[in-house]
């Protein structure tokens, strides 16, 4: 399912093949022969996607871009099933094995492999031909690759993130912090509310 989002309807080459159960929303930018799978989800919430040619996103993978953190995606690069991708950058012939995650602000270098449930967090920078091991968690610029139990150098090397901050606009430290954050993301959100599908034929 295609849809015209705040005014922008994706743009997608006519040899790339969307999934008829995938959503693809906004102001998204699909390059030639690529293939979207069935259940992945494309969101451009304010800020801009573009995926590369011959990018793949399997099956229930999630690519979200806010009005503060575009997408790009590079060409030869594939989004495994259930892997998210939030306001970052993937360069070209990178791997993104099921489950991984890549948060807003995050770079990932060429070539570089996420494995099976790693993590990239925010802001993290990622050298060329990086590989993040399984349930590994990257942080930091210069990165720094943690396992899952190292919990207080994880948190260490990324004291200034500010996630909630960052993110949603909401300070850490608002007394009512998660009514803050859910009422102003509910807003936001809610602007789906007058999204209008697209057919392929329609696209300009």
């Amino acid at each position: 399912m295609i849809y015209e989002h705040l005014g922008a309807r994706p743009r997608i080459h006519e040899t790339a093949v969307i999934a008829p159960s995938a959503v693809v929303s906004g102001d998204v930018e699909i390059g030639p022969h690529c293939q979207i799978l069935h259940g992945a989800v494309i969101t451009a919430e304010g800020g801009p996607i573009v995926l590369g040619e011959h990018v793949i996103v399997m099956e229930n993978a999630l690519i979200r871009a806010t009005a503060a953190d575009s997408v790009r995606i590079g060409r030869h690069t594939l989004l495994g099933t259930l892997s998210s991708v939030a306001g970052a950058d993937i360069a070209e012939e990178s791997f993104l094995a099921s489950g991984a995650r890549v948060f807003n602000g995050a770079r990932v270098g060429a070539r570089s492999e996420i494995r099976v449930h790693a993590i990239v967090h925010r802001k993290a920078v990622l050298p060329e031909n990086t590989v993040v091991p399984i349930g590994w968690v990257a942080v930091g610029d210069p990165v720094q690759l943690h396992p899952a139990e190292n919990a207080a150098e994880i948190g260490a090397a990324q004291p200034e993130l500010d996630f909630p901050g960052f993110v949603f606009g909401v300070d850490r430290d608002t007394p009512d912090l998660m009514v803050q954050l859910t009422e102003r993301y509910a807003s936001s959100l809610a602007r789906h509310a007058d999204d209008r599908e697209v057919f392929r034929d329609e696209q300009a």
